[in-house]
């Protein structure tokens, strides 16, 4: 069974910066595409980075290209999200996701299954 859980979350002061962690069970990173995600005002969760399974590499969305990095450790199945310089609008739920698919620019786009984490808060005071 695959579970993603997601860890990390908290508050802190916009300017501050935040670690998340996504730790599979059940499949292994890097034979597949991951995207982090947090809500939006729409049907549709907001995109915020793709890395591809096939080259490692990631895009990121323009809203927090430069502040957000993604990496991984292959020895602990773990996924980071490294948040810098957060601003109070960066509050939102944040969620990772994996599976076979590719990446559409900084979105997720699964082809045959996809497995989601629950989802870790982040909250920027101003």
């Amino acid at each position: 069974q695959v579970q993603l859980v997601e860890s990390g979350g908290g508050l802190v002061q916009a300017g501050g910066s935040l670690r998340l962690s996504c730790t599979a069970s059940g499949l292994t990173f890097d034979r597949y595409a991951v995207g982090w995600f947090r809500e939006a005002a729409g049907p549709e969760r907001e995109s915020i980075s793709c890395t591809s399974s096939n080259d490692g590499g990631t895009v990121y969305a323009d809203s927090v290209k430069g502040r957000f990095t993604v990496s991984r450790d292959n020895a602990k199945n773990t996924v980071y999200l490294q948040m810098n310089n957060l601003k109070p609008e960066d509050t939102n739920v944040y969620y990772c996701a994996a599976g076979v698919g590719y990446c559409l620019g900084p979105a997720f786009r699964p082809l045959r299954g996809d497995y989601w984490g629950k989802g870790t808060l982040v909250t920027v005071s101003s």
